[in-house]
């Protein structure tokens, strides 16, 4: 991990002053937190010019703060999700992009072993090329979600890591903007996976993953090739499962070689044999009714850029397509509308009032929901797929 060198701060050092001058108690709390935070930097070495430049005209940011507490109350479909990141017109920027900037994907590709087409899609996900990588200052956004306090320990680590990257001179304070949870540049690097795996691929001393895209392709890259990416074998494939299958075992903890998985009658869309995969799991993200997916290692590993299914899926139905191959072919069950968090609670509540464990009751489709709610479905007679329905909350709510 890239480290920057400790300068101690002279004493005695002045404290930072907020720009603006405090017009209520709320900004008043924030300007004693920059106070406070500034002394942590400094102890931390950072130098006294970059902590007053970074933190001399920190804002707090409002807007911030109802993102951060926001929480919708619709979860997105998979299918609506993928019609909307695997786009016809994504797709095409991506082909473009991918042609516009070849030497420095491939040379990324070649130096970590991670696919052209997976890093393109990363891209293409993250900031849709370049076009949206958000136009708050990253400090002020960290320095807003710190002094918030939801997550106040993990903003604090971040923004001085943001300070350490303005120390080691990657960039000027006012080039470095991203989005509002301050995950920064083309590829959206919160700023310690900036520290930890940013390169500078075009050799100009900074590693700008702003401006530069052979500085933001090779970092890309490098994170994923630290991730755990294995070179050579693909993301997975979309599958056909038996009759009989058991849903249960759709879990992403439950892993065996793919070669098992056909034993048991797990075939390929096409009729070809299963991809190679020692620890592949199956994915069947829309339930019995939808696509299933084979996937192994490299999937995992997309899911640590993102610990979302649907977003793992994205980026290699993405990838795919950016080559010229085929997306899903299986139907998706488009007249399943989602369950709204709270109609997700009240099923929560419901499957635990039966005696079928679904946890804490939180509008949160998780491992202990489904399993619960596969307990249900097989004491109802029907498929158990875990997948939440309104048919299913209605039955449920049924005395």
């Amino acid at each position: 991990m890239p480290r920057p060198v400790a300068v101690p701060a002279p004493a005695p050092t002045p404290v930072v002053q907020t720009a603006q001058p405090p017009q209520d108690a709320e900004q008043a709390g924030f300007a004693a937190w920059v106070e406070s935070f500034s002394r942590e930097a400094l102890a931390a070495g950072i130098r006294p010019a970059t902590v007053q430049q970074a933190l001399g005209h920190a804002r707090l940011q409002p807007r911030v703060i109802e993102l951060d507490r926001a929480q919708p109350e619709f979860s997105r479909t998979p299918w609506a999700y993928l019609d909307s990141a695997v786009s016809a017109q994504r797709i095409a920027q991506g082909q473009a992009q991918r042609a516009a900037h070849q030497a420095a994907i491939d040379a990324a590709a070649t130096r970590y072993g991670v696919p052209a087409s997976i890093i393109t899609a990363i891209w293409g996900m993250e900031s849709n090329y370049g076009s949206n990588f958000g136009s708050f200052r990253a400090v002020d956004a960290l320095a807003t979600l710190g002094f918030e306090g939801r997550r106040a320990a993990w903003a604090r680590s971040e923004l001085l890591a943001a300070l350490r990257i303005l120390d080691q001179g990657d960039i000027s304070d006012e080039r470095m903007v991203g989005s509002w949870a301050g995950a920064m540049g083309h590829t959206q690097f919160l700023p310690s996976v900036f520290l930890a795996y940013a390169v500078d691929a075009d050799g100009d001393g900074h590693r700008d993953i702003w401006g530069s895209i052979p500085d933001v392709t090779a970092s890309t890259a490098h994170f994923l090739a630290r991730m755990g990416w294995q070179a050579g074998q693909p993301w997975g494939v979309e599958v056909r499962l038996p009759p009989g299958f058991d849903y249960a075992r759709a879990e992403q903890n439950v892993r065996q070689p793919a070669a098992q998985w056909a034993a048991e009658g797990v075939q390929g869309m096409d009729g070809q044999p299963l991809p190679a995969l020692d620890a592949a799991s199956i994915a069947t993200p829309a339930g019995a009714r939808g696509p299933a997916f084979l996937v192994g290692p490299n999937f995992r590993t997309i899911l640590r850029y993102n610990n979302s299914v649907s977003y793992a899926l994205a980026v290699g139905l993405l990838a795919r397509q950016i080559e010229g191959g085929t997306g899903v072919v299986a139907a998706w069950p488009r007249d399943l509308a989602p369950l709204s968090r709270s109609q997700l609670q009240q099923m929560q509540e419901q499957l635990n009032q039966r005696g079928f464990n679904a946890g804490t009751p939180d509008g949160v489709m998780g491992p202990a929901t489904r399993t619960g709610l596969r307990q249900y479905q097989q004491s109802i007679g029907v498929v158990a797929d875990g997948y939440p329905t309104a048919e299913l909350l209605q039955r449920l709510a049924t005395p």
